[in-house]
């Protein structure tokens, strides 16, 4: 199944309309860029490099470990960015990062990750970096 790209939140417009005319509409597309395609997107298309580099490591996580795109990008801001740094993460570390992110996201709200959540992800990358060529 293709994980439909968009829309993307507010701050990535540049970027979405860029990929949108180059045809990138999935999360499993815009992983399999490489960068060089995000620097000429980013030249001739006035979108940030930077951006679609955090938007590409988006995707791989979604892709690689099927994960949600707001999971995806949370497990980024709190900087974990790629499957390999998720695979050697500490679950519980990483549970406490992830739980003041997110109250300083949404205010006093009860965390939505819980460490169930978190150890299935890290066994996701584990066994996603044990099958993985490099």
């Amino acid at each position: 199944m293709t994980a439909p790209l968009y829309p993307l939140p507010a701050h990535f417009q540049r970027e979405q309309r860029v990929l949108q005319e180059r045809g990138v509409i999935s999360w499993q597309q815009l992983a399999k860029l490489s960068d060089a395609d995000l620097r000429e997107l980013s030249r001739r298309g006035g979108a940030l490099e930077r951006q679609l580099r955090k938007l590409r490591g988006q995707a791989q996580l979604v892709v690689e470990l099927d994960l949600q795109p707001h999971e995806a990008a949370l497990l980024l801001y709190a900087g974990i960015a790629s499957s390999r740094g998720l695979a050697q993460a500490s679950p519980q570390q990483l549970l406490t990062q992830l739980g003041r992110l997110e109250r300083s996201l949404t205010g006093m709200a009860p965390a939505r990750i819980d460490a169930t959540t978190v150890r299935s992800w890290i066994a996701r990358a584990q066994q996603h970096i044990s099958r993985s060529p490099n």
